[in-house]
């Protein structure tokens, strides 16, 4: 305990590190099945694996893909899902994925080892990961549960493409448009693709859209958190330009701040307080400044948000990505989280 004492002294985070101890001593006092154990220890193994591998690879931002594993290197969408990794590469993106076979392949071997993130799943069946990341060092994660892996997908993806896919895949988008419905991860571009004249996603979304929004579901500008593109070089440009003057948001119980990557003017600032009042519980939309995750000044957006309208704030988003902004201020290179000169 003492030696525990020593390292958590000046932790920047110990209370929350104490207050994890204490919750495993309290289930400690009541479990003492081997299956319950195995989850806990399973579980926080997968976290700090996860951990490991991404902490140096947070300054670049990576779009995962999800779709099937069944898909064969016949079908369009195994070709789609190459050149997707490809554009996504050459915009400055990783690119992740499940680490399995077909579209997941595909896109592992269109972005190549050094761009590439496997996150492996153990199953008693079709899924061994595939040749072009399992060779790639470090980069590929074998996590034990689905619900870990789920987490680390949501928590360190910056972009969402999903492709056709079963069940597994329409989980994974149910599961994406619920946490961000719902405000649990910050907003990012979810794009929809199918090779050209599939008609998979725009049947899909016609039923949401007749169906749950139709209804009283869901609410009717939810549509926007969706994009759906019909080539890759659609997809990746409109993941770009997702972060062309947005940077990331911070959510709060009731506040959400917006950092930029470059100051609003004032009359861009009003425009947007008059065209998204209604996005707003109280007071106004106001510009300031903070310290984004890398320690640098960055100017922000930061309001009072009504965090049902979740839709409408992909509308603000892309409105605000269309202002107009001096070319010298534009980031120009949209899959870095940081400039390469390290200033905002």
């Amino acid at each position: 305990m003492q030696v525990l004492a020593h390292e958590l002294e000046n932790h920047p985070q110990r209370h929350l590190i104490e207050r994890s101890l204490v919750s495993l001593l309290q289930v400690g006092r009541h479990e003492r099945g081997l299956d319950e154990w195995r989850l806990i220890s399973g579980a926080l193994a997968d976290i700090s694996e996860a951990l490991e591998v991404f902490r140096p690879r947070r300054n670049t931002r990576k779009i995962t893909v999800f779709g099937s594993a069944r898909t064969v290197q016949s079908d369009p969408s195994y070709a789609l899902a190459e050149e997707l990794a490809r554009y996504a590469v050459a915009a400055g993106f990783d690119v992740m994925t499940g680490a399995g076979g077909g579209i997941m392949e595909a896109a592992n071997s269109g972005a190549g080892c050094e761009a590439s993130i496997g996150l492996n799943v153990d199953l008693p069946f079709e899924q061994h990961a595939n040749r072009f990341v399992s060779s790639c060092d470090g980069r590929l994660l074998h996590f034990r549960y689905f619900f870990t892996r789920k987490l680390f997908f949501l928590r360190e993806s910056d972009a969402l493409v999903v492709m056709p896919g079963g069940f597994g895949t329409l989980d994974e988008l149910f599961e994406s448009l619920t946490l961000i419905q719902t405000g649990r991860t910050p907003p990012i571009p979810l794009v929809l693709l199918a090779p050209p004249g599939n008609p998979f996603w725009s049947g899909w979304q016609r039923d949401v859209s007749q169906g749950l929004a139709a209804s009283g579901l869901i609410s009717p500008e939810d549509g926007d958190i969706l994009r759906e593109a019909h080539s890759a070089e659609e997809a990746v440009a409109h993941i770009s330009r997702f972060y062309r003057l947005f940077h990331s948001a911070r959510l709060g119980d009731n506040r959400i701040e917006l950092l930029l990557n470059c100051a609003l003017q004032p009359v861009q600032l009003s425009a947007l307080n008059l065209q998204f009042d209604d996005l707003v519980d109280e007071g106004v939309i106001q510009a300031s400044e903070t310290v984004d995750d890398a320690g640098l000044l960055r100017p922000c957006l930061n309001f009072h948000f009504n965090r049902r309208r979740i839709g409408r704030l992909y509308q603000l988003l892309d409105t605000l990505n269309g202002l107009e902004v001096p070319p010298e201020q534009l980031l120009t290179e949209p899959g870095r989280r940081q400039p390469s000169s390290s200033t905002p």
